[in-house]
Parts: C-alpha cells; structure tokens; sequence
C-alpha cells in the first residue's frame, strides 16, 4: 500500500486508515454476500443491522439519553440552518442566536427567513477572537431556542464551556468538534453536526434531539424536513446516503477500539498542546484567538512575512503534509486536527515548522 499522506484538510477531512482499509476489504464483498453495502437495499435485513449497529455506537460514545432520538440525515449542517427553525420556530416566534463567525453567520441569514433572530451576543467586537462570555448575553424572554456553534472551523474559535438557557431548550452546530471528547447530551434540546470531519465521508449529517421537541413542526415544514417524520421512519423515509451511514458506522467502532471518546480527548490535548506550544513559543508565526477560546480542532496561523505562504505550503506537500492553505476569507495557515489525524501528524508539521524558520525566519 501506497504511503498515506498527513492530511490537514478542514473538511472533508482524514478518515481513519483502519477504516478505509476495512470499506476497501468490503468494497465488492459485504461479509460474504456478494455485493457492495452501496448496491444494498436500504430495507435489507443487512443494511437495517448496518444502521442500528451505528447508532447504537453513537448512543455508547456519548452516553446519549434514552429520550433522545439520533436521526442520520442528509443536506448537511447547512440544511439544517432551515431544518431548525421550520421545526422548532413557531410562526411569529423568536429565537436567540449566538454569533461567533462564518458559521453561526450563516445559521443566523437563514433563520431570519422563518422568524424573528435576536443576536444574543456576538464576538463581533473582538473581531471573532474571542467567544462572549455567558454574562454578555443577552437572551430573550420568550424565545423558542438558543442556537450557537461550538466550534467555527474557520476561524478557529471555540467554546470550552456549555451556555446555561434555564428551559429554553439549546441548539448547537457541532460539526467540526463532536466526538472529539465527552458531551453531556442531556444539557442540549438538539444537536446537529455535519459528518465529513469527525463521522465520516460527506452526505450525511447527524442529528440527536429530544423527544419532546418532535412533532413541533410549522404547518409549511416540507415533509422531508419534519424531524418527527425522520424519527418515526428510522432515519429512512427516503432512500439514504448508506454508505456514509455505513463508513460512519466503521469510524464509531474504530473510535471505541481506541478507547471512545475519553481518549480522544487525551490525544486531542496531546495534540492542540503542542501545536499551540510552537507557534506561541515562536516570533515567526503566530494565532490570533484568546487562548480561552482557541479550537482543539481547527488551529489557524499565520507566518511573519505573509510573501512566504507559498513556500510554507510547496514545502508542506514536499513532505507529505496536506491541506493547510487557510480558508479563503482568512488567508494564511489552517491545521484541521480532527481524531483522525495523530499525533505523530502534528509532530511532523510542528518539525517541518521549525525547519522552516530556521531556513526563512
């Protein structure tokens, strides 16, 4: 086999190679049935088992309640920017939004168009630098919900804390940091995570809500778009992205031979620690974000003299160190250190930085 590259990439992002290499052994094959899990029937006795065995793998990795359904959707988090308040947004309600940036921007657009959005609080101010502390907020008396975004794979901010909303149930966009260490589920009404990061390939998006919050749906809900007909349907009211429900299903059982979730969180810290370490420790580089703030998943910097970005990224791909362009709207550096990327990834970029300002600082 081929030598696998480092892959930095924001999403989507690494899998597993335990993984890929199981889907390759499968790939013509399922366990001696003669086909690929993607030619399967949906409603086979075979892919039914696929799905519950995922789920129930999630369930195990985050302790998730019994009066919470997981829904395996498809459309992404950013259908869910609509999903949401078509669901959980009466008509002529209001819900409060915490903006923090590109991410929670987009969720706020698209909800303004079903109600009224209160921006609760926004690191605007600090120039999204900084997450607003809870003291700051200033949330609505009536609203149906509070939505925020625990990770902006973007700019590299991120909540090391949960918001307190008393009985207003709270939403979170956690795509980019789910499984990356333990959750207390119970605290949230839903939680809604994207899969092409840290669950799977793209296609799919994972949704965990509470029961009571099903069947709340406006009358104008599209029917594909219901959470209520998603959960009583299994997840399959349509045919669905199987196979990034089976790949997902592969990452869950790799994630719990690696010892779940509470290991991730050792290796995570392991690994954000070290990265942080070199590019505070150095004039060279440097990250904007408070340290309070600063993501364990999507570590931004940038290089002293910006002219040499191109040399820093042609001498990444030399060594096998990919995808650490920074997002467009924010230039310099991004390393997306998802739980599929090691530690002996980010020792290898924190080498290769090193080497680098020694060359050209």
């Amino acid at each position: 086999m081929s030598k696998r590259a480092f892959n930095f990439c924001a999403g989507p992002a690494a899998l597993p190679t335990a993984v890929l290499e199981r889907a390759q052994a499968e790939m013509l094959d399922w366990q001696g049935r003669g086909l690929s899990v993607m030619e399967m029937s949906h409603r086979s006795d075979e892919y039914v088992a696929i799905a519950t065995q995922a789920e129930q793998d999630l369930r195990d990795l985050l302790g998730v309640p019994d009066n919470y359904r997981v829904l395996f959707l498809q459309g992404g988090a950013s259908q869910q920017f609509a999903e949401i308040p078509l669901n959980l947004l009466p008509e002529g309600g209001v819900a409060d939004y915490v903006e923090t940036g590109i991410w929670s921007k987009k969720a706020i657009e698209e909800a303004r168009r079903y109600g009224t959005i209160n921006i609760a609080a926004s690191a605007k101010s600090q120039d999204y630098f900084a997450i607003p502390a809870q003291s700051d907020w200033q949330l609505s008396a009536n609203a149906a919900y509070v939505h925020y975004c625990s990770n902006e794979t973007i700019g590299g901010l991120q909540f090391d804390w949960i918001p307190e909303t008393a009985d207003v149930p709270l939403v979170v966009d956690m795509s980019s940091d789910i499984l990356s260490r333990p959750l207390d589920v119970s605290r949230f009404g839903l939680i809604y995570a994207g899969a092409q990061k840290n669950i799977g390939p793209s296609g799919l998006v994972v949704v965990i809500v509470r029961e009571d919050l099903l069947g709340r749906a406006r009358a104008s809900c599209p029917t594909m778009l219901d959470y209520k007909i998603s959960a009583d349907n299994g997840s399959m009211y349509n045919t669905p992205a199987t196979y990034s429900w089976y790949l997902s299903g592969l990452v869950f059982q790799w994630l719990k031979e690696q010892g779940g979730v509470e290991t991730m969180e050792r290796i995570n810290r392991a690994k954000k620690d070290l990265l942080y370490k070199a590019i505070d420790s150095s004039d060279f580089y440097s990250n904007p974000v408070a340290p309070a703030s600063r993501s364990w998943m999507n570590v931004p910097f940038r290089l002293a003299d910006e002219r040499l970005d191109k040399v820093f990224l042609a001498g990444a791909e030399e060594r096998g160190l990919l995808n650490l362009k920074g997002h467009r709207s924010v230039g310099g550096m991004r390393a997306s250190i998802y739980n599929a990327v090691g530690l002996d990834a980010v020792e290898a970029l924190v080498a290769y930085m090193a080497e680098f300002e020694k060359e050209r600082g």
